[in-house]
């Protein structure tokens, strides 16, 4: 398994019923949520999406939805693009990563 963010809090959606089983989910998830299963995806351990949205936008079916940029990602992200240390620029208010 690899990192888990925050538990139970991940925005991480999947729709089976619109999924076609195309496994682009599966190709581009950096962290490896997905599984192809009787060829429809299926989310391993949700625990483990840092909501980068990659699943989202190459979703052919839009059978997937999560809001992309917030919680650890968006932080991770900002801090490697600034230069700085991973911050979600909250000035740490309640809920924030």
């Amino acid at each position: 398994m690899g990192l888990t963010y925050l538990k139970n809090v991940v925005t991480l959606e999947l729709n089976q019923d619109k999924c076609s089983g195309c496994s682009m989910c599966v190709i581009v998830c950096p962290h490896g949520v997905f599984e192809l299963k009787n060829k429809k995806s299926q989310i391993v351990e949700k625990d483990l999406c840092m909501e980068c949205g990659a699943c989202a936008k190459n979703c052919p079916d839009e059978a997937i939805t999560v809001k992309s940029g917030v919680g650890c990602s968006a932080g991770i992200i900002m801090g490697f693009i600034n230069g700085t240390e991973p911050t979600c620029g909250c000035d740490g208010d309640i809920g924030c990563c």
